[in-house]
């Protein structure tokens, strides 16, 4: 399967992500991508740094604070391990909360959207996917996550 299958058929083409991207593991190379999914060569390296972080003391890795862009959008990470990145778009009306909220909880009673992003790294990948207001966030991120499964069994 060509990598722009992957991104139309298993994860667009699921009805559980409206937008995805494939980008090799250093985040420089484009594989694949939607339609209109511009990520941008800064975002890929946010993205990409957050990976290689590997946390303060307690294991919370920067972007957990500083939260992430993706496709000119801001999203807080709500999940940050060596494999996935979760977020929720920060919504237009808690821009400038987000400089005044520093931890996951207070930044979780601003409002915010119910679209969001799951990003899923491989040995050579890095999935990134935007689910939109009416997707389910649990479905769009088990969608990534068995990609993700697949590519790794399969060397990639």
């Amino acid at each position: 399967m060509s990598w722009q299958a992957y991104v139309d058929q298993s994860l667009v083409g699921t009805g559980n992500l409206d937008k995805a991207a494939i980008f090799n593991s250093d985040g420089n190379s484009v594989w694949a991508t939607s339609p209109g999914f511009a990520v941008a060569p800064n975002e890929m390296q946010e993205i990409v740094n957050a990976y290689r972080d590997k946390g303060d003391a307690n294991g919370v890795k920067r972007v957990q604070s500083s939260g992430l862009h993706v496709a000119g959008e801001r999203f807080v990470v709500l999940k940050a391990d060596e494999r996935s990145l979760y977020g929720k778009k920060v919504h237009n009306s808690a821009n400038q909360l987000w400089h005044q909220c520093w931890t996951k909880e207070q930044y979780l009673t601003a409002p915010q959207g119910k679209e969001g992003i799951v990003i899923v790294k491989t040995t050579q990948a890095i999935l990134v996917t935007h689910y939109p207001e009416t997707g389910q966030p649990g479905a769009a991120a088990n969608t990534v996550e068995q990609l993700g499964d697949y590519l790794i069994s399969v060397g990639y």
